[in-house]
């Protein structure tokens, strides 16, 4: 019997699912609970429609494989995943071998791709893939290119036969024309020389054979990225000048202003990220493989960047500003050239390479000093720059302004003088005055005019109030006394809880006992989440312990780590009058939370100064929990000469390229500035001698 299309597809469907049905979905768990949606979302990737496939495979990653997870219905989805993959029917197969590679590297214990405990849903979900890699085998020849490319990777991930793996990419190298999927053979060789060091040999010559001038310069590129990772001993000596006059071939042989290849698709995730990828994705890829190879041969690294941010390509450029954000962020270089070459590309024309140059310099803070000049002429010319309007009525700095403040430089005082007066209030006005230092005093009188006209009672107005507090705290401004304490007698009061209370008392805590008029709002507060904040402002108005000791060495006993590293810091400002607190603070020393540790042992050395039970716990600190350093580098400065025995630290830390809290793909936005200042910390303690 003749079969239509609809019942051919139905005929299909079944064989695809066959069993589909059998399995109790219902029992099963995924990241929003029961998995019983699940045969919905695995029939969609599936589906004729194009957006019902992107919607299926956005809901796949973020229910069944949330954050990388592996559920016991990821498990019961890989069957079902590799028979799809291996169908010739369903389009877009490579995006699900991606998901399955994804999937199964979780379970991967091998070469640290994905710890996974034995027995668990990530290590069966890998051994189940691994026992059906043959497809992947299969799928190296598939007439889709797509396909092919996310194949050769899984095969060498999964398929646990060297000999057989390696003929299968040397025969690919022979007959493929496709150039990303050669560009993912390159990549897989690499793969493959690491995870099998003892068939390594071939698959090396077939990359040196790729970096070879016969090849095409994006291909010999990879290869060099790739030899780089796993044999640096096969790289040319000249590698750099090499690298960057392939760059150069490649980006120009590129027509001008190309775009990823692809149509975009619907507004799903998938969609969306299609639409969002970088100008040259490709480009950024091979240059990212060859920076991570490369590692701590920072000064190569450096002149690479100096290539690509030197280029004419436009593309180049942005790849090489935001890598060389990456570099700058992970180590302590001589950064003048670097920065003063991001900071050229802020006169281009292309926004996405102006964007990404203020982005990156915003981040860089006092490091971004060297771009400034440009800084300035793009802020003077673009006053439509200087703020932006967020969700609501919340408004921001713009990127150039924030950058300009950032590094330090006083040109950016008479602008936020015309943002304030102009009537915004920018979320991010107390972390710029910060580095402008003694600049910014000019901004005093204008953030004490804003914060007496807010409308106190309403919560729009303690919105407001926020920033206007911490630029107060940032200023140090003592005549802003009348206008912090409207806000005291407002109706709100210091609500407990409210983000604005803690900004408010931190600022009476600058006026000393010129605030004694705010002392029954700030006992009031004793008894709450801010007991911490408002026993500190308390001490700075009052200095009487009898008042805040109780308070604090309770909050040593119940609060959580948060609040008790808090009243330990505030035992510290009392020193010997805290003496009470001594057997509360002795077993903070030993606190399961570093922070804890460390502001418990300064404030034992502030009030008996005996440095003999203190140095131990902050030199366990600072090896342990590089985070704390900043903290212990500063308790260092105030002991003086009684810290000499943690001398060491301070000159090892000196010494290091590395910065203290560099860990690969994992940078937050301040992690700069924390190691800038800790190394000025370390200088000043080298300076005391």
């Amino acid at each position: 019997m003749v079969q239509t299309p609809m019942s051919w597809y139905f005929a299909w469907e079944d064989s695809v699912f066959t069993g589909i049905d059998e399995v109790d979905w219902a029992s099963l768990r995924h990241a929003h609970g029961s998995a019983e949606d699940v045969p919905g979302l695995l029939r969609g990737l599936a589906s004729p429609d194009r957006t019902e496939r992107e919607d299926a495979l956005d809901r796949m990653y973020g229910v069944v494989h949330d954050q990388g997870t592996v559920y016991d219905s990821t498990l019961a989805c890989v069957p079902f995943l590799l028979a799809l993959a291996g169908s010739e029917e369903v389009p877009e197969r490579g995006d699900i071998v991606e998901l399955l590679v994804s999937i199964g590297v979780v379970g991967d214990r091998r070469n640290g791709e994905g710890p996974s405990r034995p027995g668990g849903a990530p290590s069966r979900a890998g051994a189940l893939i691994r026992s059906r890699a043959e497809v992947f085998a299969r799928l190296t020849g598939d007439a889709d290119a797509e396909v092919r490319r996310t194949a050769v990777s899984a095969l060498v991930r999964f398929l646990d036969e060297p000999t057989r793996v390696l003929g299968l990419l040397r025969e690919r190298f022979t007959v493929e024309r496709d150039d990303r999927v050669l560009l993912s053979l390159t990549q897989s060789l690499g793969l493959f020389v690491r995870r099998h060091p003892a068939h390594a040999a071939e698959a090396l010559e077939l990359l040196v054979a790729q970096s070879a001038p016969m090849y095409g310069p994006g291909l010999r590129l990879a290869a060099l990225g790739q030899l780089a990772d796993c044999a640096p001993d096969r790289l040319p000596p000249d590698l750099v000048p090499l690298v960057v006059r392939l760059l150069r071939q490649r980006s120009a042989a590129r027509p001008a202003g190309r775009e990823e290849a692809g149509t975009p698709g619907a507004d799903t995730l998938v969609g969306r990220l299609e639409r969002l990828r970088p100008s040259d994705e490709e480009g950024s890829w091979l240059l990212r493989t060859l920076h991570s190879a490369l590692g701590d041969r920072v000064d190569d690294r450096i002149a690479l960047l100096d290539g690509q941010l030197t280029g004419p390509d436009p593309a180049d450029r942005c790849n090489g500003v935001w890598m060389a954000a990456g570099l700058l962020r992970e180590w302590r270089i001589d950064h003048v050239r670097l920065v003063s070459l991001i900071g050229e590309q802020l006169a281009a024309e292309e926004g996405r390479l102006r964007d990404a140059a203020v982005s990156v310099l915003t981040d860089l803070f006092g490091l971004a000093a060297p771009a400034a000049d440009r800084l300035a002429t793009l802020v003077t010319a673009r006053p439509e720059l200087w703020v932006r309007r967020c969700e609501g009525r919340a408004t921001a700095l713009g990127g150039p302004l924030k950058a300009l403040a950032g590094s330090g430089d006083p040109r950016a005082v008479p602008m936020l003088a015309e943002v304030l007066a102009g009537g915004a209030v920018p979320g991010e006005l107390g972390q710029v005055i910060v580095p402008l230092g003694r600049a910014a005093a000019p901004l005093a009188p204008l953030v004490r005019q804003r914060l007496g006209a807010i409308s106190v009672d309403s919560a729009a107005g303690r919105a407001l109030a926020v920033p206007l507090l911490s630029a107060v705290v940032a200023l140090g401004d003592r005549e802003a006394l009348p206008e912090v304490m409207r806000l005291v007698h407002g109706e709100a009061g210091l609500s407990p809880g409210e983000p604005y209370t803690g900004y408010a008392v931190r600022a009476l805590g600058l006026f000393g006992s010129a605030a004694r008029e705010a002392v029954p709002a700030l006992r009031r507060l004793l008894d709450t989440g801010d007991a911490g904040a408002a026993a500190r402002a308390l001490w700075e108005v009052e200095e009487d312990a009898s008042v805040v000791l109780p308070v604090l060495v309770r909050e040593l006993a119940d609060g959580e780590p948060r609040r008790r590293r808090q009243a330990a810091e505030v035992l510290a400002r009392l020193g010997p009058q805290a003496r009470p607190a001594s057997a509360a603070l002795r077993r903070g020393t030993t606190s399961d939370d570093p922070g804890e540790r460390v502001a418990a042992a300064y404030a034992l050395w502030r009030i008996d100064a005996d440095a003999e039970p203190v140095l131990p716990v902050l030199r366990r600190a600072w090896s342990e929990a590089p985070s704390t350093r900043r903290a212990v580098a500063e308790q260092v400065v105030a002991m003086g000469r009684a810290a000499t025995p943690l001398r060491d630290l301070v000159d090892a830390e000196l010494s290091s390229r590395r910065r203290h809290l560099a860990s690969p793909g994992a940078f937050g936005s301040h992690d700069i500035l924390k190691d800038e200042r800790l190394l000025g910390l370390c200088r000043e303690v080298v300076a005391g001698g």
